[in-house]
């Protein structure tokens, strides 16, 4: 029996490995912090033997409410992913599982591969509908892309989706899969009408070094960039660097930053009340998005989210909050499970990637809604 982690996205620490019912692991930090969550790694040769698989670490992470009600995922092919059973208690996580195969795939979501990033963005730009941009180089690197649908005219809305700033949060990488998707399908009238409208400019991975090295929520230089907003470096953080570059040349008529959340269980929306200025038009602009959203998909719910915050409050650091400030424009963060949707819940897989692909239709319907009612 061995388990192995050396891949793309993997982490894990290895305690002890030698019986099935005494598995001890921990997560790995990411680098140059002190926060953990994500797992992702390989059991060979236990196929037909009860596994009990304790992350001994579980009671350090970072978010601890996650683990309430969590329940770990698993795949054998590394494309279909199912939940397999997992409790908490004082001495971490345990997971308790017995293989069908000798190679079996654990992770705390589906992981989003560096290699199903490029292949995305390589079949994008062989559309003759889609711009490649590459921005700059990430910490480790690797380019920063940016896929641009339309053109950038007069009278046209700009708007901006960005997606995995956390590169833990994969779901938030096959929603942007299925925003892509939606948007280039030409049987599918609000895309074609959207697309008449606006420019888009999609970042479908913002953080590329974390998501390769398995991090939860860092870049290679342990810098959340969700905090680095108000003042990106090009050295420490040029992911937002530059996309905030580029920003300040097309301008923002819509932000949608796309994530995920360890603790709640609903698919909800965070908006930027409490920025300076906050007015009566940002607020409509905002629950007629809301309230389109929940209309067009029941995946969607307005009751269990984040506190807003007071007045002249909200952290600017954060991204949604800064560029709502600066660009005085709709600017939102979407957040999913990594459990499940309490609402429509499916034991099977719970939330998953196929669900989050296609919560990117109904997001797009809401922007169109908003359009058409001259909200944006």
């Amino acid at each position: 029996m061995n388990i192995t982690s050396a891949f793309d996205s993997g982490n894990i620490q290895v305690v002890e490995a030698r019986d099935p019912q005494q598995i001890r692991l921990r997560m790995v930090d990411d680098a140059h912090t002190e926060k953990h969550q994500w797992f992702h790694f390989a059991l060979h040769g236990a196929a037909g033997q009860a596994c009990r698989l304790l992350l001994e670490n579980a009671g350090s992470a970072a978010y601890v409410d996650g683990w309430q009600d969590y329940q770990a995922v698993a795949s054998y092919d590394r494309e279909s992913w199912f939940r397999v059973p997992t409790r908490f208690d004082d001495s971490g996580l345990i997971i308790e599982h017995t293989p069908e195969a000798d190679l079996v795939y654990y992770a705390y979501f589906a992981p989003y591969p560096s290699e199903r990033h490029r292949d995305l963005i390589a079949q994008a730009q062989c559309d003759d509908r889609v711009q490649y941009h590459c921005l700059g180089q990430s910490p480790d690197g690797q380019s920063l892309d940016l896929l641009q649908i339309g053109e950038l005219e007069d009278g046209k809305k700009v708007c901006w989706i960005i997606a995995r700033q956390h590169p833990g949060e994969t779901m938030a990488q096959w929603w942007m899969e299925g925003c892509l998707d939606t948007l280039l399908d030409d049987t599918n009238a609000i895309s074609l009408a959207l697309r008449q409208r606006c420019v888009f400019l999609l970042v479908p991975n913002m953080n590329p070094d974390g998501s390769r090295r398995g991090h939860l929520r860092h870049n290679a230089l342990g810098v959340d960039l969700n905090r680095a907003w108000r003042q990106p470096s090009a050295e420490t953080s040029p992911e937002v660097f530059h996309v905030l570059e580029r920003m300040s040349q097309t301008g923002v008529d819509f932000f949608l930053d796309v994530h995920g959340d360890e603790a709640l269980p609903y698919n909800f929306i965070a908006g930027s009340e409490g920025i300076p200025g906050w007015d009566a038009r940002q607020q409509a602009q905002l629950d007629g998005y809301k309230q389109a959203l929940k209309a067009a998909t029941p995946e969607f719910q307005t009751e269990h989210g984040y506190p807003v915050d007071p007045p002249g409050e909200a952290n600017l650091d954060i991204g949604s909050n800064f560029i709502g400030h600066r660009f005085g424009c709709l600017s939102m963060t979407l957040e999913m499970p990594f459990k499940d949707n309490a609402d429509l819940p499916n034991p099977l897989v719970g939330w998953s990637p196929e669900r989050a692909a296609a919560l990117a239709g109904p997001c797009l319907q809401a922007l169109w809604e908003g359009l058409e009612q001259n909200r944006i």
